[in-house]
C-alpha cells in the first residue's frame, strides 16, 4: 500500500509495462473489500491499480464537497503521479459512474470501460425518491441503513451460509466517516442525471454487467447504459444481487478477462 501526494491510498501490482487496469470501488466499500478476488487474477496479465475513493478506507477526506467530477479528478491526479498514460477503468456501482464521467472528461486517458452493477436512468418519480432517501438518511450515517443494504446486496442463502463475509462487509461500511458517507451517497443518488445519454458521447470499448436481482442497478439499466455507448456489450449474471462480485466473483472474472484481453492497452 502507498499514499499519493494528494492523500489517496492505492496498490499497484502486476507486471511492469503491461496494460494498466484501474479498479474503482463503490459507496462505503474499499479497494480491498471489493477487489480481493478479482485483482490478483487481473494482475497475472495486467498492471493493476486499485485505490480508495476520497474519505473511504485509507484515503484522506475530500478537502471540500464531492461530485462525479471531483471523484474522476481524483483518479486522474493519481495516474498522473504514477506516470500512467491511460488505463482501462473497471468501476463498481458508484465506481461505474466515476469511470463513465472520467471517459467523458478525459477520453484520451481511458482505453476501455467495464461498468459493473452501476445505476442509470431511474425515471423521474424513482429518481426523486432516491434523492430524498439519500438526503433523509444522511444524518444517520451508514448504520441507519446497513441491515436493509445487506439484504439488497447478498442473496439469502449466501447470508445464511457465509456470515463471516457479510460481517466483514458490515464492518467495512460501518467504519466510514458518517458525513463523508452521506456526501457520497448523495453523489450516487444525484450523479446519474449527468450520465444519461452522455455528452460528449462515450466511444470507448465497453462492457456493462449487472446481476439479475440487483434492485438498484437493474438489468434494464445495464442494457440502457450499453445502448448509449456505441458497440458496448451487456452481460447479466443470473441469480445474484448487488454484491454478486463478492458472492460469486468467478461469474464476473471470466467475461472481464475476455473483454480486457482483447481490448485493454
Amino acid at each position: 500500500m502507498a499514499i499519493s501526494a494528494s492523500g489517496t491510498a492505492y496498490d499497484l501490482t502486476g507486471p511492469e509495462g503491461a496494460p494498466v487496469v484501474a479498479l474503482i470501488h463503490g459507496l462505503g466499500l474499499t479497494r480491498q473489500s471489493t477487489w480481493r478476488a478479482l485483482a490478483p487474477i487481473l494482475a497475472q496479465r495486467f498492471r493493476v491499480l486499485s485505490y480508495d475513493l476520497c474519505g473511504h478506507g485509507q484515503s484522506a477526506l475530500p478537502a471540500e464537497g464531492s461530485d462525479l467530477t471531483v471523484l474522476s479528478d481524483q483518479l486522474i491526479a493519481l495516474i498522473d503521479e504514477l506516470a500512467i498514460a491511460r488505463a482501462a477503468l473497471i468501476g463498481f456501482s458508484l465506481g461505474g459512474m466515476i469511470n463513465r464521467r472520467c471517459a467523458m472528461d478525459h477520453p484520451a486517458r481511458v482505453s476501455s470501460l467495464v461498468v459493473l452493477n452501476s445505476p442509470h436512468d431511474r425515471g423521474e418519480a424513482l429518481q426523486q425518491q432516491v434523492e430524498a432517501a439519500a438526503r433523509d438518511a444522511g444524518a444517520g450515517g451508514p448504520e441507519a441503513t446497513i441491515d436493509a443494504a445487506l439484504a439488497r446486496w447478498f442473496t439469502e442463502p449466501f447470508r445464511r451460509d457465509h456470515p463471516e463475509v457479510v460481517a466483514e462487509i458490515r464492518r467495512v461500511v460501518l467504519a466510514n466517516d458518517p458525513a463523508n458517507y452521506a456526501l457520497h451517497r448523495r453523489v450516487l443518488a444525484e450523479g446519474v442525471s449527468e450520465l444519461i445519454r452522455p455528452r460528449p458521447p462515450i466511444r470507448h470499448p465497453s462492457l456493462v454487467m449487472t446481476s439479475e436481482y440487483d434492485s438498484g442497478s437493474t438489468p434494464d439499466m445495464a442494457r440502457t447504459i450499453a445502448s448509449e455507448i456505441a458497440g458496448a456489450q451487456t452481460v447479466i449474471v443470473p441469480g445474484l444481487k448487488h454484491l454478486g462480485l463478492i458472492e460469486q466473483p468467478e461469474q464476473f472474472t471470466a467475461p472481464i478477462l475476455e473483454f480486457l484481453t482483447l481490448r485493454a492497452g
